[in-house]
C-alpha cells in the first residue's frame, strides 16, 4: 500500500529531534547526542494513575509464550549480512548509548489504565494506518520528554484488567481530543501483527512497550523480552516482525527496520554494575529489534526517578562491534 512517509519534505525531516518515527524517515540532519525537548520540563503524572513507570503488568502476559519478543536467539545463525549491516550502522565507532534516564526529558513514560479514566476521542494524520480511537488517554497523560516537548512525543497506556497496550506518536491534547500523528493498540494475549505496510506509534509498526528496558524488572534481576533500539539510517525495507519502512533509501547495505541484533556470547559482563549486566544479559539472550531512525546505537527504555544514570552511564562502554544480527526472515520491500 502506499507508504504516507514519504510525503514529507525534506525540509520538515530536519526538524525531527533524534528519532523519527510513524510516517516519517530518517533526519538529513546530524542528530544531537541526545535529543529531547527544547526546554526543560517533567513528565506529568496522569490521573488516576497509580505510578506513572514502573508497576507490573498485573495478569497480562507481555505476548504470548511464542511471540517474537519473547524468543530466546541464544543459538540462532548469524544473518549473511550481518558484517555489512553493521558497517552500515558505524558498528566500528559507536558504542550503545542509553536512551533513558532518571531525568523526565529522556525515556518513555507509561501509565497505567484505570477503570475510572474515559475514553477520549482520537485524531490521527496517518488515520488510514492508525487504529481508531477512543483510548483511554485523560488529558494529563504524560507525554515523552514532557509536557512542552519538541520530540516523539510518544503517549503510552497499559490497561492491565482487559491486557491491551494503546500508544500514539507526536500526541497533543486539544480541548477534548488527542490529536496524534498516528496510534496503535496491542491486544497483549494474541501477539497478533499489524498489516502489512502499517506504521504504528513507531516507525517500524512494532509496539514500543515490549521494548522498553523497565526498572522493575532490572531491579528484579531479570528482563525476558528483547529490546529496541533505533540507528540514523536505514533502507526502505522492513523484515517481520516489523510491518513498516521509513525510509526513501533502497541501498541493501542499509538495514531494514525489524532486524534483531543479539550480543555476542563470549563479550565479558563482569565489569559491569548489576543493573547492567542485567540488560546486557539480555542483549544476549533475547536481542534487540531495530524499531525505528534516529541516533546510533540508543537503546531505548522507560523514564523513572529511580534510574542510577551513573550505573546506567556503563552501557556506553559496549561497543557496537560486539553485536552480530540474528538470521532475519524474508525482507519487504
Amino acid at each position: 500500500m502506499a507508504n504516507p512517509a514519504l510525503a514529507i519534505s525534506a525540509v520538515s525531516l530536519t526538524l525531527a529531534l533524534g528519532s523519527t518515527c510513524a510516517g516519517r524517515v530518517e533526519p538529513t540532519s546530524p542528530t544531537p547526542e541526545r535529543p529531547g525537548p527544547s526546554q526543560p520540563g517533567g513528565t506529568k503524572p496522569a490521573s488516576e494513575t497509580p505510578q506513572a513507570a514502573g508497576g507490573d503488568l498485573g495478569r497480562c502476559p507481555l505476548f504470548p509464550p511464542g511471540n517474537a519478543w519473547n524468543q530466546d536467539v541464544t543459538n540462532a545463525p548469524v544473518d549473511p549480512m550481518s558484517a555489512t549491516w553493521l558497517a552500515s550502522m558505524n558498528a566500528g565507532t559507536k558504542t550503545l548509548h542509553p536512551d533513558f534516564s532518571r531525568d523526565p526529558r529522556y525515556g518513555i513514560p507509561w501509565f497505567v489504565v484505570t477503570p475510572k479514566m474515559p475514553q477520549v476521542e482520537m485524531k490521527f494524520k496517518y488515520d488510514e494506518e492508525s487504529d481508531p480511537g477512543p483510548y483511554p488517554f485523560p488529558p494529563d497523560a504524560p507525554v515523552e520528554g514532557g509536557v512542552d516537548a519538541d520530540g516523539d512525543r510518544h503517549v503510552i497506556g497499559l490497561d492491565r484488567e482487559a491486557c491491551k497496550l494503546y500508544e500514539g506518536f507526536n500526541c497533543w491534547f486539544e480541548n477534548t481530543a488527542w490529536s496524534c500523528e498516528s496510534g496503535a493498540v496491542f491486544d497483549l494475549k494474541s501477539g497478533k501483527e499489524r498489516p502489512k505496510g502499517w506504521t504504528s506509534a513507531d516507525a517500524a509498526g512494532l509496539p514500543i512497550f515490549p521494548g522498553l528496558v523497565r526498572r522493575e524488572e532490572v531491579v528484579r534481576g531479570e528482563i525476558k523480552h528483547a529490546l529496541r533500539f533505533t540507528v540514523r539510517k536505514t533502507q526502505r525495507a522492513y523484515v517481520a516482525p516489523a510491518r513498516h519502512y521509513a525510509s526513501v533509501h533502497r541501498d541493501p547495505a542499509l538495514p531494514p527496520l525489524g532486524i534483531r541484533l543479539r550480543l555476542k556470547a563470549d563479550f565479558d559482563t563482569s565489569g559491569f554494575p548489576p543493573a547492567v549486566k542485567v540488560i546486557l544479559t539480555a542483549l544476549k539472550k533475547y536481542g534487540m529489534f531495530l524499531a525505528d531512525n534516529g541516533a546510533d546505537w540508543f537503546i531505548s527504555g522507560e523514564h523513572n526517578p529511580g534510574w542510577d544514570d551513573d550505573e546506567l552511564r556503563h552501557l556506553k562502554k559496549v561497543p557496537a562491534s560486539a553485536f552480530e544480527v540474528v538470521k532475519t526472515g524474508e525482507i519487504q520491500r
